[in-house]
């Protein structure tokens, strides 16, 4: 988890789905990621249960496109005797995921 939430592109594209879903054309496009890494880094956040799929539409052209949203409500980070911890609080999940490292 903590590998996930180091890369700089996982991070912003996260907070930019924070709200309202959005495509992965648009995300590249707003925040100037190549797609393929937003693709490549949208694999790994849904796969982890960061990021999931809201809904799939039509463009006016006819093709078809996902729509992603962040999972995550609230996360938080704690350094304590020499580790740092950090919570998230998933929206899909009555448990939070927590992960302890040391620093």
């Amino acid at each position: 988890m903590t590998r996930l939430l180091k890369d700089r592109h996982k991070m912003r594209i996260l907070t930019a789905m924070d709200r309202i879903p959005r495509s992965m054309n648009y995300i590249s496009a707003k925040l100037d990621i190549p797609i393929a890494a937003c693709y490549k880094c949208t694999r790994e956040l849904e796969r982890e249960g960061l990021l999931v799929q809201t809904d799939r539409v039509l463009t006016p052209r006819g093709k078809r496109i996902s729509l992603y949203r962040s999972n995550i409500i609230s996360a938080f980070l704690t350094y304590e005797k020499g580790m740092l911890s950090s919570t998230l609080e998933l929206s899909n999940s009555s448990m939070d995921v927590v992960e302890k490292v040391m620093v």
